[in-house]
């Protein structure tokens, strides 16, 4: 299934981009499209530690394995900052 991914903030910058679309197997949630994320850029490793996912901009952690279908969109939300 295919699961596109929009990527924000600090993610955008060490990513180098602001979507992709990933291939998943049939069945799959959100911690192993994270593994995905992190297996086509590894730089997001540390930088996934403080994120959420929005899945169809509902907040999920990725740990939490929440199914995906194909055709949903995840947002990877960095913490915010600023003053």
């Amino acid at each position: 299934m295919r699961i596109k991914v929009l990527f924000f903030a600090k993610s955008r910058e060490v990513a180098g981009l602001s979507e992709q679309v990933f291939e998943l197997a049939d069945g799959g949630n959100t911690e192993d499209l994270l593994h995905q994320i992190i297996s086509a850029h590894p730089g997001l490793e540390n930088v996934m530690k403080s994120c959420v996912f929005a899945v169809n901009q509902e907040y999920v952690r990725p740990c939490d394995k929440e199914p995906l279908k194909e055709g949903d969109e995840v947002a990877i939300i960095p913490p915010l900052s600023g003053g």
